[in-house]
């Protein structure tokens, strides 16, 4: 069975905590994950980037130490600093720099600190004694920090120094000990890169510590995706011009980015699934992100059971989801390359709803057969630029199957139209806020209503 979790952070002025896996290499090989890194990079003041670390995955099959490619991006994140930082009108740094805020940007130094090498030599074979790492020692050292929130594995590469941390684990602790550590971890994997890369995909998945992984899944929420990623790498590919245009030469992080070589950005979507923008709860995968949808099953080795999006219902909702906000990310991604650049540029609306802020979804009751009032009017944008609204149902992550009516759906403030016989369901409403600016940016409020 799935594990069940619901959003636990009880200060969600906080950022969500990232780790990071990436088998990076150099533009000659594969420039993806510059491109990936870069993105996260000018968003570095929506994460807690808890850790960088180096490792293997199909651009780097084993025995290459990149962490300098690491480096040479923090480099450029330093100099466009001075201008990002004015994004959020920070003019110092925090003398501690954990339990970051939403909007502060860390310094260089904090970041430089938290990249290191992970494991070296890919697949299951390894894990086990003598393999132990940089990466793995700190993914243990984070776990057991004394933080409520929980620490998203973003697996652009293999994920082989987690499964390096987890085997160390069960070596030292007991077996509820072991359920409380994995229990801090959540995984987001960009296909399985634990095994070789192969032209006929012919690798057998038993040889990968994804396979292993995912044999905890009542204690370690484990999404493998198979579909964003793909439609990032060919979406990116299709528009580069916007790109180049937009990204490209816009500070130093702009002049960092390459030019695909295969397909743009494969990786961006671990990260996307957790950005605080108000869409949606991480650790709820059929909700919906700007990283696509999941449904827990068998995933494409026939074998193990995680989230997964690889085919069918969940793969065709995904690709749906995506080309649909994918225009939203592509601005945000761009106005802050403008922040980079220029130190000036627009931000996104607030959203409010029912009176009430924040980023988590709002949860209400309501009447079956009666009118519910939506009220966003109090939502604002930080620049003084008129709003947009768009009130929408998400079908796919309530337990109402039949339709659910929006009245005013483009005003402030909208009804819903509770269906007679949607008792005991619940309805997942969208308030999707987009403002005038250039680019116009957007921010969401999900409103979860609880039919009674």
């Amino acid at each position: 069975m799935p594990i069940t979790l619901f959003a636990a952070v009880k200060n969600e002025a906080l950022k969500p905590r990232i780790v990071v896996l990436t088998d990076i290499a150099p533009n000659d090989i594969e420039p993806d994950d510059m491109e990936s890194m870069v993105r996260l990079l000018v968003h570095a003041d929506q994460f807690e980037i808890e850790a960088l670390i180096a490792t293997t995955g199909w651009n780097n099959t084993g025995g290459q130490e990149r962490t300098d490619l690491i480096h040479a991006a923090l480099d450029a994140y330093e100099k466009d600093l001075p201008h990002l930082s004015k994004r959020s009108a920070q003019s110092r740094f925090a003398k501690d720099e954990s339990m970051q805020p939403l909007g502060y940007w860390p310094t260089p130094e904090y970041l430089r600190s938290r990249t290191v090498m992970g494991s070296t030599n890919m697949g299951m074979k390894y894990i086990g004694e003598d393999n132990d790492s940089p990466g793995s020692e700190l993914m243990i050292k984070l776990a057991d920090e004394k933080d409520d929130r929980p620490i998203w594995v973003t697996v652009w590469g293999g994920g082989n120094t987690l499964a390096q941390a987890i085997w160390r684990a069960q070596q030292e602790r007991t077996p509820e000990q072991l359920k409380t550590f994995l229990r801090k971890f959540r995984v987001y994997a960009i296909t399985d890169q634990d095994r070789p890369w192969s032209r006929d995909d012919d690798q057998p998945f038993e040889i990968s510590s994804h396979h292993w992984m995912k044999s905890f899944e009542e204690d370690l929420l484990f999404l493998w995706c198979e579909c964003a990623w793909k439609h990032q790498n060919g979406t990116g590919k299709n528009q580069w011009g916007q790109y180049a245009e937009h990204i490209q030469h816009h500070g130093h992080l702009g002049a960092l980015y390459p030019k695909y070589k295969w397909g743009v950005e494969g990786d961006t979507p671990a990260f996307m699934h957790v950005m605080p923008n108000g869409l949606s709860d991480p650790d709820c995968p059929t909700q919906v992100s700007w990283s696509g949808y999941f449904e827990w099953g068998v995933g494409r080795d026939g074998l193990t059971q995680a989230y997964v999006n690889d085919r069918g219902r969940p793969y065709d909702i995904g690709t749906r989801y995506f080309n649909y906000f994918y225009p939203a990310m592509f601005n945000n991604f761009a106005a802050r390359m403008d922040w980079a650049k220029e130190g000036k540029g627009n931000r996104n609306p607030v959203v409010i709803v029912n009176k009430v802020t924040g980023l988590k979804p709002l949860m209400v009751e309501a009447t079956a057969g009666k009118e519910y009032t939506l009220d966003a009017s109090r939502s604002y944008d930080p620049d003084g630029n008129a709003l947009r609204f768009k009130w929408w149902v998400l079908p796919e992550a309530g337990t109402y199957k039949g339709e659910a009516v929006i009245s005013n759906g483009d005003a402030s403030k909208a009804t819903l139209n509770m269906p007679s016989d949607a008792a005991g369901k619940t309805i997942h409403v969208i308030c999707e806020v987009t403002d005038t600016g250039t680019p116009s940016l957007t921010s969401y409020r999900r409103v979860i209503v609880e039919v009674k």
